[in-house]
């Protein structure tokens, strides 16, 4: 159910010039630019190294924050996530766009956060987080782009040959301010960070990266200014390449290239450039495990519909669905944390020899039992929707 607002002639027409504008070729280059400075200017900031913006971590840390896992260096209710939901909520009710809407296959859809979280936090990033590693030198993040193209393209063959996860249905209003609401409250939790009992959540770390952080004022307007503009752009890390790739269209594309070259530029001023693959910021410099869990994110990302930052904009303009995959996200990292499958950073010994991290044994059978799944729904779920 959308959200009307009687706007007079002379606002709607700069509400349409507006529009224009920010799905223009240039208008997605500006907000791709300014994203990757703000990104890299929040870990300037206090965020953590070459995490400015990561989708994945920062679900991961709230996720810990509300007690789904128990891993002590990363739980913190990160008020980025909170702002980029509703920054697209409030763009979209300004330009009448919030529509609530959602019973598109949600049970598939919280799968696919859950292996989307299992992808994304062996390799230790999401395709945002992808971008800035590669921007700040960190050639781990080559790697995981090569897997992050291969999920991608894999993605966009299932969709070329009837992939669908069905058509998704219009619903009271109520139900598109959910994951709004589930924002507002974390916010809360944030500000007033309550103890439901001794020992028990809310958690926030005291070492480790979820104790790095900027200032939560500044946080949170940042959030809101991204979440605002990429609802406007439609801005996305995953369907641009696709688009690229299968239609040479490279509109939405050009904005991911101005992130990664403004973030560059960014981290070259701020001194926080670093080329190499060992020892890299909460990295690790296993290769294959690199590859394997971003193609595995990328595969999920595109059979669900968008990357991690796009599920959370349209979860702010009303969409059910992608906060099912949102929750599966956040869920699928207590799962991760709990069952010890992330991949580990890589260290250095007594002795001054690198130890090189990554996925134990049973993260690499959780990404390949994750790539199997993906690939059953990527078939079946064309042939259910083609029968």
């Amino acid at each position: 159910m959308a959200t009307q607002t009687t706007l007079a002639p002379s606002e709607h027409n700069l509400m349409e010039r507006l529009t224009t504008f920010f799905t223009s070729r240039l208008g997605v280059i500006i907000v791709g630019g300014l994203i990757g400075f703000l990104a890299v200017f929040l870990q300037n900031q206090g965020n953590p190294p070459n995490m400015g913006l990561c989708m994945a971590c920062f679900e991961r840390d709230i996720a810990g924050a509300i007690g789904l896992h128990r891993v002590s260096a990363v739980q913190y209710i990160r008020p980025e996530i909170i702002a980029l939901v509703l920054g697209a909520m409030i763009s979209a009710l300004l330009f009448n766009e919030f529509r609530a809407r959602a019973g598109s296959a949600p049970i598939v859809r919280f799968l696919l956060g859950i292996f989307a979280m299992i992808g994304a936090l062996t390799f230790l990033g999401c395709p945002w987080r992808t971008m800035l590693r590669l921007s700040a030198g960190d050639l781990n993040a080559v790697v995981g782009l090569l897997g992050l193209i291969v999920g991608i393209v894999a993605g966009g063959w299932f969709l070329k040959k009837g992939y669908t996860l069905g058509d998704s249905r219009q619903t009271p209003a109520v139900v598109g301010m959910i994951m709004p609401a589930i924002m507002l409250l974390l916010l809360v939790f944030l500000v007033l960070q309550p103890q439901f009992y001794d020992g028990g959540p809310i958690f926030f770390s005291q070492s480790g990266p979820g104790s790095l952080h900027a200032p939560v004022l500044l946080s949170l307007g940042v959030g809101l200014l991204i979440g605002f503009m990429a609802q406007r752009t439609h801005f996305c890390t995953v369907g641009p390449i696709r688009n690229a790739i299968f239609k040479r269209e490279m509109r939405m594309f050009n904005g991911i290239v101005a992130l990664v070259v403004v973030a560059f530029l960014t981290n070259v001023a701020f001194g926080q450039f670093k080329v190499g693959f060992e020892l890299q910021p909460i990295a690790h410099s296993n290769h294959l495990w690199n590859f394997f869990g971003m193609v595995l994110s990328g595969l999920a990302y595109s059979l669900a519909g968008g990357c991690p930052g796009r599920q959370l904009f349209l979860s702010g303009e009303g969409d059910g669905d992608a906060a099912v995959f949102v929750l599966g996200m956040i869920v699928g990292a207590g799962i991760v944390h709990n069952f010890a499958l992330a991949g580990v950073p890589d260290t250095l010994n007594n002795a001054g020899e690198l130890i090189v991290g990554g996925p134990n044994a049973y993260g690499q059978l959780a990404v390949i039992l994750g790539l199997v799944m993906c690939i059953v729904l990527g078939f079946t779920m064309r042939a259910r929707h083609q029968a």
